[in-house]
Order: structure tokens, then C-alpha cells, then sequence
């Protein structure tokens, strides 16, 4: 028993029962939620990409600083290498290395 306005597809709020109303506000609500579940889920992958891409790139950094520092502490070898010998200067840049590491622990 709706009352539909021909050529729009809306129905007269007045005409309809209590029951149809709650009808279409429950599938209403329903489709609602369903949208929002949609974009939580949306939201949910972008966030979780960009978190990958972050952890990537905090990864990479860390080896890239780890690299530098074996290339860094070969040269300070083998400048030093050049005055005293390698053996020595191998002892004495290992033990340099280790002692900045043990002092930025602290």
C-alpha cells in the first residue's frame, strides 16, 4: 500500500505504514554499514602497503649504515696500514671499532 510518485521512484513518506518505514531504514542502515565496512577494509590495505614500503626502506637504510661502516673501517685499515702494517693496523681499527660501539651502547 506505498504511495509512489510516478516518473521518480520516491515514495510518499505519509502514505506508508510504520513497517514498510522501519523496512527501509533497516536495509538502508544495512547498506550503510556494509559501506563503511568496505572503506575500513580500503583504508586498512593503503595503511598496511605504506607500513611495508616504510619497513622497506628502514631495512635498507640499516644496511646501507652497516655497510658504510665496514667500508669506512676497511679504510681507516689501510691508512693506517700505510704507517704501520696491516696486521697492526687491522688490530688497532677493529679495536677503534669496538670501543665507539661500546661507548654509544652505554
Amino acid at each position: 500500500m506505498s504511495a509512489v510518485t510516478p516518473g521518480t521512484g520516491w515514495q510518499d513518506p505519509n502514505s506508508l505504514s510504520v513497517g514498510e518505514l522501519l523496512g527501509e531504514v533497516s536495509r538502508d542502515l544495512s547498506s550503510l554499514m556494509r559501506q563503511e565496512v568496505e572503506l575500513a577494509k580500503a583504508e586498512a590495505r593503503q595503511s598496511a602497503k605504506q607500513a611495508g614500503k616504510g619497513a622497506g626502506l628502514l631495512g635498507s637504510a640499516g644496511v646501507a649504515a652497516t655497510l658504510s661502516l665496514v667500508f669506512l673501517s676497511v679504510a681507516v685499515w689501510w691508512a693506517l696500514g700505510n704507517e704501520t702494517g696491516r696486521g697492526w693496523s687491522g688490530l688497532i681499527a677493529e679495536r677503534s671499532r669496538w670501543t665507539r660501539a661500546a661507548s654509544a651502547s652505554s
